[in-house]
């Protein structure tokens, strides 16, 4: 197995606040520890963000509500057979709160789904429907490929309010046809609007995985009022449809099948590699 580094963005929904506590215990109490178990010889940086409250009009575009998990990996897991002692603890139920399963009630006798049914890990990434977001577990290069804004910008210029989204182009609509109309008709707009302070974005490489989404963007901010009127007001109003679009206004792809960001400060919830000391409950 070769060296290979790479940074990896996982997408962590949460479809119902009655989901909310329910996700955090599994994340906290099984998760983390089942994780670093099978991957701290190989993985530098394991980090969850939690996800900032959605700001006005956050669901045209696919606005995830639990956390953003971050990877710096050192090899790729996939190109090896890694034997693992122990597979990790994963209900079905979870893909249930994240909203990459429907979410069908315990009396819906028709289901025949046993949502207390445990998946491999593996299974539960490669979870794919129609109708739902499918499980976003992106590979990006460990450094941004196209730095388009705000360069030089440190730590005094005041913290930042981030808006990272992923774009998967239309069935039919290769990689270059949807990036000529990102970096021609989307990139300029957010690039000229005053409101934002950095822009960044790179190619996922779905090659490893087969993640659907085809690009990642962060986008900063001062703030959510100043996300709102750059990109719910002007951008929205300016940004020309493509001729491949699947909605009427912009961003023109269906939410979070085809489209889905998530809003960000700059610091981890926990770095869980240097942090996490396991599941202490309240006393």
């Amino acid at each position: 197995m070769q060296y290979h580094p790479t940074r990896s963005l996982i997408y962590v929904d949460c479809v119902k606040e009655e989901y909310r506590i329910k996700l955090q215990n599994w994340l906290y109490r099984y998760h983390i520890p089942d994780s670093i178990s099978q991957f701290e010889p190989y993985c530098t940086k394991y980090a969850f963000y939690n996800a900032l409250p959605m700001p006005p009009g956050g669901e045209n575009y696919g606005t995830v509500r639990m956390q953003l998990t971050e990877h710096y990996w050192t090899i790729n897991e996939f190109e090896g057979q890694l034997k693992k002692t122990l597979t990790e603890y994963f209900p079905m139920d979870v893909l249930k709160w994240q909203g990459n399963i429907p979410d069908v009630q315990p009396d819906d006798v028709d289901s025949g789904r046993d949502d207390a049914a445990m998946l491999s890990g593996e299974e539960a990434r490669a979870t794919r429907s129609d109708e739902c977001m499918p499980f976003i577990f992106a590979f990006v290069p460990i450094c941004w490929e196209d730095d388009l804004k705000g360069a030089g910008r440190t730590v005094e210029d005041g913290p930042n309010y981030r808006w990272q989204f992923m774009l998967r182009y239309p069935e039919g609509v290769s990689q270059e046809e949807g990036d000529k109309w990102f970096f021609d008709e989307v990139a300029p707009k957010l690039t000229e609007a005053p409101e934002v302070t950095r822009l960044l974005t790179s190619r996922i490489m779905t090659e490893i995985n087969g993640c659907p989404f085809n690009r990642v963007v962060e986008a900063w901010f001062e703030g959510p009022d100043e996300w709102e009127a750059a990109v719910t007001g002007r951008i929205a109003q300016a940004a020309a449809k493509p001729s491949w679009a699947q909605t009427d206004s912009f961003p023109f792809l269906r939410p979070y099948i085809n489209f889905a960001g998530i809003f960000l400060s700059d610091i981890p919830t926990s770095n869980n590699l240097t942090q996490y000391r396991g599941y202490i409950t309240m006393r």
